[in-house]
């Protein structure tokens, strides 16, 4: 009875959240995004000349190998950076998301939609800073900074345009690109 009673109650108790450690950082093993469960599908580390700027993680409710299968995959995807370099500039952090449009679509880079985007990076990005960019299933593209919301908007061609500045044929780091796809930094 009491045997029987044990099993119940481990039966009922949440299951805990793995996560895996890259450079003294937690990657949650899955994390809640607009009430669905997304899994740890991958991570790398983006590099800049020698230097470790960021780990990036790609989170999806089903695993996924290419940027196609991202696209076709239902409901939201996240990607975290978790800063590892002592301090990014805003303009430094700017120039890379416009230049990661550009190389997707030119027209995009330069609308209405990249403005707003690129205006709700304000601050430098420092060592031990999280950035989130949740991509939902409509459309709708948010980022947060160390939780604090920097804005959304609405537009499923510039969502897809985010996944692609990290999945995409020109993405802004090939390691990082197959480590998010690959589930490993290669």
């Amino acid at each position: 009875m009491i045997v029987r009673l044990l099993l119940s109650l481990l039966l009922l108790a949440p299951l805990p959240v793995l996560a895996v450690e890259v450079e003294g950082v937690q990657l949650p093993d899955r994390l809640e995004v607009q009430g669905e469960t997304l899994h740890h599908n991958g991570h790398g580390i983006r590099k800049k000349l020698f230097f470790d700027i960021y780990i990036g993680s790609l989170y999806t409710a089903t695993p996924v190998r290419s940027l196609s299968e991202t696209l076709a995959s239902p409901g939201a995807k996240l990607i975290l950076m978790d800063f590892l370099y002592k301090k990014v500039e805003k303009e430094k952090i700017i120039e890379a998301f416009r230049e990661g449009l550009a190389n997707q679509s030119a027209a995009l880079a330069s609308g209405e939609e990249a403005k707003a985007f690129l205006a709700w990076f304000g601050r430098d990005f420092v060592r031990g800073d999280r950035v989130e960019l949740e991509l939902g299933g409509d459309g709708t593209v948010t980022a947060r900074h160390n939780g604090e919301l920097l804005g959304t908007l609405h537009s499923t061609a510039f969502a897809e345009a985010v996944l692609g500045i990290y999945l995409g044929d020109k993405p802004a780091d090939a390691r990082l690109k197959a480590g998010m796809l690959q589930g490993k930094e290669r």
